[in-house]
């Protein structure tokens, strides 16, 4: 099992987690994957990706420093974003049910984003 296979699978025992991936933050290429059948990884990967760019140009438009996570909440789910601070290569994506446990997804990515950066 390869380190960022290990990486995600922590993630993925968080109950509600369906799914994460790290992927490449300029085009959303899937580097790893580790998602349950029926999650949309590509089309995930790619727009969480793009989203996350424009939200970091925005907060540093904005003179905030630096965005290092993304939270989009949607009826039925939420996606969850993270990098080390300098945006580096990799971008975690994290997909998830509306009842996980919030804390703890970002606890968890964080440790990864550790390792990422």
């Amino acid at each position: 099992m390869s380190a960022y296979r290990d990486m995600l699978h922590r993630i993925n025992r968080i109950p509600g987690v369906r799914g994460s991936m790290i992927v490449a933050a300029e085009d959303g290429l899937i580097v790893e994957e580790d998602l349950m059948v029926g999650v949309p990884g590509p089309a995930a990967a790619a727009l969480v990706a793009s989203l996350f760019r424009r939200a970091r140009r925005s907060v540093s438009t904005a003179e905030f420093g630096s965005a290092a996570y993304m939270q989009v909440e949607g009826d039925d789910g939420l996606l969850f974003a993270a990098a080390p601070p300098q945006l580096g290569d990799l971008l975690l994506v994290v997909i998830a049910d509306s009842r996980v446990n919030v804390g703890l997804v970002r606890l968890e990515a964080q440790k990864v984003v550790e390792a990422l950066g």
